[in-house]
């Protein structure tokens, strides 16, 4: 079925059902759902290149993905990104990769722009004053930010979870719990969602007059064997901490090895708190010891991020709205009063 035909089977003009099916905002709510039904129902998909020349647009999303030796492609990543793949599958967008040297992103953004490739990006794991967040935003293109960054005299659109709130709230429960020495085992600190983490962390700590000593945070990648080696480290010396918060799930298996090969257990000798960014391969609840966990769903942060990149391709949303999503504590069996 093709576009007249579509129309005229709705009893539509063409160019109404193509705004329609494009997310136009003059189209009424009640026209695009009939519309996409419609669509949906007979298999119709619109021609990519005559919808280049009807709209202007593309219908494509850009994501410029730094490559190289030191750059790893994490299950973090991936789980973000089947949840932005799932909501542009679904509303007939693409992602486009475009790979680039992790050290010189910015020429790859004015490239991608400039032959007019794509119709929005998006902008992951944000440093403070990001360059790509202060290129794109003189770019003209919609854009969204994953992440926030910090320390710029203009706003932006973005969408993060509240990290800060979340490791203050895991680290005042650990200090109600009787716990005076803490450790982070964090991700790249580099990065502002770690960054807000270990302010959370030492917020909470000064609340009571307790601090975070420098040799109780760990600044690594998010992996297991990262995880295990920055445990090893904290719970072999003097001053070994009674409670470690973990930034991320995959790491606390880490964290799990080494305090049974250390032959300590959770939460008799350490309690835990982990970071859950909802892996449905990876249950915090089927850890040998139910862990306790910050949890946010980085899956539904991926479906959200596409969700609003549409509505900025086509002029739902405007402006720089910052969205930040709260987090919630679980408490389960990885966490105890603190070792006499």
């Amino acid at each position: 079925m093709n576009l007249k035909q579509l129309a005229h089977m709705l009893a539509l003009s063409q160019t109404t059902v193509s705004r329609a099916l494009n997310g136009y905002p003059e189209v009424n709510e009640e026209t695009r759902r009939r519309v996409m039904d419609a669509a949906k129902r007979h298999g119709y998909r619109p021609n990519p290149s005559a919808r280049r020349l009807a709209t202007g647009k593309s219908g494509m999303i850009g994501y410029v993905l730094p490559t190289g030796a030191a750059v790893d492609i994490d299950p973090h990543f991936v789980e973000f990104l089947s949840g932005l793949g799932d909501y542009a599958r679904s509303h007939e967008l693409d992602l486009v990769l475009s790979p680039a040297d992790a050290d010189d992103q910015e020429t790859t953004y004015r490239r991608i722009v400039a032959n007019r490739q794509v119709d929005a990006v998006y902008i992951s794991s944000p440093r403070p004053r990001d360059s790509r967040v202060a290129l794109v935003s003189t770019l003209g293109i919609p854009y969204l930010v994953h992440g926030r960054s910090e320390g710029f005299d203009f706003d932006y659109p973005y969408l993060d979870i509240d990290n800060e709130g979340a490791f203050h709230e895991a680290a005042r429960l650990l200090v109600q719990l009787g716990h005076r020495r803490l450790a982070l085992i964090n991700g790249d600190d580099r990065e502002t969602f770690a960054i807000h983490r270990e302010r959370g962390v030492r917020r909470a700590l000064a609340a009571s007059g307790l601090t975070l000593g420098e040799r109780h945070v760990c600044s690594v990648a998010m992996t297991e064997e990262n995880g295990y080696r920055a445990t090893r480290r904290l719970l072999e010396a003097s001053d070994a901490p009674t409670a470690i918060a973990c930034s991320s799930l995959i790491m606390a298996l880490g964290v799990v090895r080494a305090v049974r090969d250390l032959g300590l257990t959770i939460p008799g000798d350490v309690s835990l708190i982990a970071h859950d960014d909802v892996f449905p391969w990876l249950k915090p609840e089927n850890f040998s010891v139910p862990l306790s966990t910050t949890r946010s769903s980085i899956r539904l942060a991926g479906e959200r991020v596409a969700e609003r990149l549409a509505a900025r391709i086509s002029g739902l949303e405007e402006g720089a709205r910052g969205e930040v999503w709260p987090v919630d504590l679980v408490v389960r069996g990885s966490v105890a009063g603190a070792p006499a």
